[in-house]
């Protein structure tokens, strides 16, 4: 780990459930009641938990490691213990060089000064010069956006304007390591995408990175790993992995308590020369889902419902209905396992997208089946700013001659 900018070594972290004292009364024994049984800080007492056990990680300068997790994983608590806000209860972690970080929107952030003197005093807290504040205002102002607020009290910022501003100073500090909290669930799309930019220089100058981000096509983009975190590492390694390992997961726990009636053996995601899918696919690729169903009960009027969603924001992209007549089989009944092929062109823009069946009886009119975990495959393109559908729009241009002078151009 010596080439490591930011470690993170068997870190642990304990917290307390809250436990309010109102009176002396309540607050004497609680107090007395530590000391005459005293347990080993490494233990856990009443009313305590882990809210991080046993996670390592090291980033090098250059990388970025991305971290997702569903809410109260230990996510912003591993970023404040890595940046020294907490204290580990076991391990360590460290950051070696100026750190630029971004925990929580408007942290650290004085609300009766303004935003040019907030910039003073984050920059002196990163041990910088006033000097090389000074050199650096023009270029952190005009990447927030606030040109005509800078001088305003940051009471008044909303947190859009927070995290610009929070964002703006971390990234323009010349830090040698970046960490950062969520600011991609603020701001609108295309300060987004400015801090996605700059990160990617950021990476190509040798800045260590962590940022813990729900936009997982944003991880899969800048990312050269991905912690899946629940408390403890559930996954680590290569984005895509993480990502479906993720995604899976959290499918899992919504899975249909019905899915004994077809048991879904098999969901594999196909290429068109047949081969798995295992890595990013260009947009209008064709693409098969196939699965093995096992029935367990009989039923002759059934639907397939083939859905596509887009796993960042879980947004419902396309959602299709076959009958058993339609895709040619006669009914289901128990013992006689059969295959489904989903055939699609995934005419898709940029990101993570899970593909997903479900069975439904028409007649007793409820759920059989839904396939869980799904699959799921990444689109890979760089044109698009925003939106689903990919049109594969072509641009040009043709330069045009221009006009003498005193001569009138006649429309025709």
């Amino acid at each position: 780990m010596s080439s490591s900018v930011i470690t993170f070594d068997r870190v642990w972290k304990k917290f307390e459930r809250g436990e309010g004292h109102n009176s002396l009364r309540d607050l004497v024994p609680a107090v007395l009641s530590k000391f005459w049984r005293p347990k080993p800080a490494d233990e856990l007492q009443d009313q305590q938990f882990w809210a991080v056990r046993d996670v390592s990680f090291e980033v090098r300068p250059g990388e970025a490691l991305g971290i997702i997790g569903p809410n109260g994983a230990g996510k912003s608590t591993s970023l404040k213990l890595l940046t020294r806000i907490m204290r580990p209860t076991r391990g360590s972690c460290s950051i070696v060089g100026r750190t630029g970080a971004l925990i929580e929107v408007a942290a650290g952030f004085h609300p009766d000064l303004t935003g040019r003197e907030n910039v003073f005093l984050q920059g002196a807290i990163m041990g910088m010069k006033r000097a090389d504040i000074v050199r650096k205002m023009d270029a952190i102002v005009e990447f927030s956006g606030l040109n005509d607020f800078i001088d305003t009290q940051v009471k008044r910022y909303s947190s859009g304007m927070n995290a610009r501003l929070g964002f703006s100073i971390a990234a323009n500090l010349e830090p040698d390591a970046l960490v950062i909290d969520e600011v991609l669930a603020v701001g609108d799309m295309a300060f987004q995408q400015r801090c996605i930019d700059r990160m990617e220089d950021f990476k190509r100058a040798g800045v260590a990175i962590v940022f813990v981000s729900h936009n997982l096509q944003a991880v899969s983009t800048l990312c050269n790993h991905a912690l899946f975190l629940a408390g403890t590492a559930r996954a680590y390694g290569h984005p895509d992995d993480v990502i479906r390992a993720y995604v899976a997961s959290e499918d899992a726990a919504a899975e249909s308590a019905n899915n004994d009636a077809v048991r879904i053996q098999v969901v594999r995601l196909l290429d068109d020369r047949g081969s798995v899918v295992s890595g990013p696919v260009d947009p209008g690729s064709l693409l098969t889902l196939r699965t093995t169903c096992a029935p367990t009960v009989q039923a002759k009027n059934v639907t397939f419902e083939f859905m596509v969603y887009r796993s960042t924001d879980n947004l419902l992209v396309y959602n299709g209905h076959f009958t058993n007549a339609e895709i040619g089989l006669a009914e289901i009944r128990p013992g006689a396992n059969f295959d489904v092929h989903f055939r699609f062109k995934a005419n898709l823009t940029r990101g993570h997208y899970r593909a997903v069946i479900r069975i439904y009886d028409n007649i007793i009119q409820r759920f059989l089946a839904e396939a869980c975990p799904p699959a799921t495959f990444v689109i890979e393109e760089l044109q698009t700013w925003s939106g689903i559908a990919h049109l594969a729009v072509e641009a040009s241009a043709n330069a045009m001659s221009p006009v003498p002078a005193g001569v009138v151009e006649q429309s025709s």
